[in-house]
């Protein structure tokens, strides 16, 4: 199914960006869901989801990072209007907070690489090699479990790798 929006439903808009180089992803451990996922989040009053990707970037991972074309038609030759580098993908996630009930996100994915290669993520980062995500193989959690990323981010974020190859 590629869309599944229903009335009545609370939307909140977000921002991803898978960070890549040419063998992995970065991805962390999220507590509340329970899953590894790459860095994102609300996109907050007054930002564009590009702007809000290397926020929510830097704050979660400490990285500065660069955005990569998503291999759309533009950026077009007009100045005016201005234009937002388009997402690569958006993914209409369903979330079951305990605390915010039932809503949907409509994320905005993009592809990222680290402005400075020698730049360190923050502790509780890992890199997921292009091999664990073809495999599906997990990392282990802070709870001692193999856990592989949801069927989404190995999918993505195999992509991802790709778009830094083709951008170098």
């Amino acid at each position: 199914m590629l869309l599944r929006m229903t009335e009545n439903i609370r939307r909140h808009f977000t921002a991803t960006g898978y960070v890549a180089n040419e063998t992995s992803i970065l991805l962390h451990w999220h507590n509340k869901l329970r899953l590894w996922l790459p860095p994102g989040g609300h996109i907050e009053e007054n930002e564009d989801p590009v702007q809000a990707m290397i926020r929510e970037a830097k704050e979660e991972t400490g990285l500065d990072v660069t955005v990569l074309p998503s291999g759309g038609p533009g950026p077009f030759h007009f100045n005016d209007p201005a234009q937002v580098q388009p997402p690569v993908t958006i993914l209409v996630e369903d979330i079951d907070d305990p605390v915010d009930g039932f809503h949907q996100h409509i994320d905005m994915i993009y592809f990222t690489t680290l402005a400075d290669p020698d730049q360190q993520p923050l502790p509780g980062w890992q890199w997921f090699t292009r091999e664990q995500l073809e495999s599906g193989d997990g990392l282990l959690s802070p709870d001692g479990d193999l856990v592989p990323p949801p069927p989404d981010v190995l999918e993505v974020g195999v992509l991802a790798i790709d778009a830094v190859s083709l951008h170098d």
